[in-house]
């Protein structure tokens, strides 16, 4: 891990170099370009994880026809909704892929700032905060945890309704919000970014998704 997070501080230097070549020289414009090159690099995983969920909560429908019919035996209803899944070529795992790849730059990230050699410059704050430091104003807590439900209630429609997602729709938020509070503001910002450019990109992927729909039909 000590060489992944030498990696991100010298990356961030470089995003900081770029940004100051522009006229922005803070680390916190860094930690948003870094934020924006990782969501495009796993955008095609994005589009799968996204689109497989979309299809999911189309499919709710069938599903709960298949768990009424099979009311009386969960295996065979677990086997029927597993069954449907791969008739609609939907992997119900798929969300998984992009936070495990995300997790260690998450973790490498969050040491970097911990142990970062410019937290008492000038170029480590940012707006209002310091990227080193905890939000003194608990704002990006406050947009991690608005963020984090916004992303989620449009990437699964059926959220709100559906008992179990309603409980995530709910529980992710604070989570987060809790974490991002007590955490470096860097940290949150990377978050918030994330969960930005995640509503930019699932209100493009479902556009897509209901422009295929209209042509199919």
């Amino acid at each position: 891990m000590g060489i992944v997070v030498q990696w991100m501080t010298s990356f961030l230097e470089v995003l900081y170099r770029l940004a100051a070549a522009v006229g922005l020289p803070y680390y916190g414009v860094a930690i948003i370009l870094l934020t924006i090159i990782i969501k495009t690099i796993i955008y095609p995983l994005t589009w799968k994880q996204m689109a497989s969920m979309r299809k999911m909560a189309d499919l709710q429908p069938k599903v709960k026809e298949i768990q009424k019919k099979y009311k009386d035996d969960a295996q065979k209803a677990q086997a029927a909704v597993m069954e449907l899944y791969k008739e609609q070529n939907v992997n119900p795992m798929s969300g998984c892929l992009p936070l495990i790849i995300q997790l260690p730059i998450f973790w490498s990230l969050y040491s970097a700032l911990l142990h970062f050699p410019y937290g008492n410059s000038g170029s480590a704050h940012f707006i209002w905060f310091n990227l080193t430091q905890k939000d003194p104003y608990f704002i990006l807590p406050v947009l991690a945890a608005a963020t984090t439900f916004l992303q989620t209630r449009i990437s699964s429609p059926t959220a709100a309704t559906d008992p179990t997602q309603k409980v995530m729709l709910y529980f992710m938020p604070l989570m987060f919000g809790y974490i991002s509070a007590t955490v470096p503001s860097g940290l949150a910002l990377y978050w918030v970014t994330m969960n930005f450019v995640s509503v930019l990109q699932q209100l493009y992927i479902n556009r897509r998704l209901a422009r295929g729909k209209a042509n199919e039909a």
